[in-house]
């Protein structure tokens, strides 16, 4: 079986060819983006930090070794378990485009589960 590709991008980006799947990892809906415009396949907001590390991390890049750390221990918590497993099904069967709003989608969660997912 072919390897499925897993990328990070931006959900206020076109769809572009070979995106496969794309999942808004974002627990809020991303401001001034109607659900048209995002063409997403799917929300899958119960894989992402809670709001308590989302606001202290606040993306300061500084943070981010920490954030990872953090949020790679929230991401063994059942609901968030389970939803990482959903994603890692979907990656299994088609390329994955995991998408986020923040302005540098590479410190993002997104970026933290394109590792885990990336890392078969």
């Amino acid at each position: 079986m072919s390897r499925r590709r897993v990328s990070v991008g931006r959900v206020y980006d076109e769809r572009r060819r070979g995106d496969g799947v794309r999942v808004l990892v974002d627990r809020l809906w991303p401001r001034g983006l109607s659900r048209e415009r995002a063409d997403l396949d799917e929300w899958c907001k119960d894989v992402a930090p809670s709001p308590e590390l989302r606001r202290w991390y606040a993306h300061d890049s500084e943070r981010f070794a920490e954030f990872r750390r953090r949020y790679r221990a929230e991401l063994r918590e059942p609901a968030r378990a389970e939803a990482l497993d959903h994603l890692r099904a979907l990656a299994k069967r088609r390329n994955l485009t995991l998408l986020t709003a923040t302005k540098s989608p590479e410190i993002s969660e997104a970026a933290v589960l394109h590792d885990l997912l990336d890392s078969r």
